[in-house]
């Protein structure tokens, strides 16, 4: 027989942890009246349910960032419908964690893990921090972000050295539509150079030319269709087709230390 719960705990129980009306309901009456256990079944059954919906893909989201003088972060936080994205206590959780890795660094979101569980049992989808960085500018360094409007689904934080902030914005746009993976061919892993290199030889493009002549065509097709197509310095500059980044940035007196872009999507 179920325990008779008065209204008025059921509701003190809500305001404590925002619990829905039925699973506060139903928390009370498995502890037989007692908040604090009571607490400890909701907390217990979001775990539950959150570890159900962790293979859940999250599409969409926020990302979100701040630039506070020479620091700046920026990060993204992920669900599984755009009505979740947009629902007030998925943003206020959203604007938490840019608060928490604005303040304790990247790897301090971890400290919302357990609000992080308790929201997903609550909104009943899966929520995820898909990343975070946060860069200190030097004495001759600025840092610049860019969120892509209007749904803040992509977004991407730059550290140069020279230039100004405008600059810095068209360079996170740039990268923003154009999801470069490194800043200049330099740091490209070698093993990443090796397996293009490999591929390009032994595809039938290749391999029906003459042999002499396989060497050269393979680092022209590493040329443009890796390095352009994956390094920052090499892209075609989207705000002019004429020059690239690395022309665009000369030209400023300026060069990208490092990047970071996210997207929940």
């Amino acid at each position: 027989m179920a325990v008779d719960i008065p209204a008025k705990l059921v509701m003190e129980l809500r305001g404590e942890t925002g619990a829905p009306m039925m699973d506060a309901k139903r928390a009370l009456q498995e502890s037989n009246g007692d908040m604090e256990e009571a607490k400890r079944w909701l907390r217990e059954r979001g775990m539950a349910q959150a570890a159900k919906r962790a293979d859940r893909e999250t599409n969409e989201g926020l990302v979100g960032y701040r630039i506070a003088g020479k620091k700046g972060t920026i990060v993204a936080v992920g669900c599984e419908t755009e009505p979740v994205s947009k629902n007030d206590e998925f943003q206020s959780f959203a604007k938490k964690v840019l608060d928490t890795v604005d303040d304790g660094g990247v790897g301090a979101e971890s400290q919302l893990d357990e609000e992080r569980t308790a929201l997903t049992a609550k909104l009943g989808e899966n929520i995820v921090v898909v990343g975070s960085a946060q860069f200190t500018a030097g004495d001759d360094e600025l840092v610049t972000g860019y969120a892509h409007p209007p749904a803040n689904k992509l977004g991407v934080l730059v550290l140069m050295r020279g230039g100004d902030e405008d600059l810095g914005r068209k360079v996170a746009m740039h990268i923003a539509a154009l999801s470069p993976r490194w800043v200049t061919r330099d740091v490209v892993p070698a093993e990443s150079v090796d397996e293009e290199r490999d591929i390009f030889a032994n595809s039938d493009e290749v391999l029906s030319k003459p042999e002499q002549a396989r060497e050269k065509i393979v680092e022209g097709m590493l040329n443009k269709r890796f390095f352009q197509a994956n390094v920052l310095v090499d892209q075609e500059w989207v705000h002019d087709s004429s020059k690239t980044v690395d022309q665009a940035l000369k030209e400023a007196g300026a060069e990208v230390v490092d990047f970071a872009r996210l997207s929940v999507s």
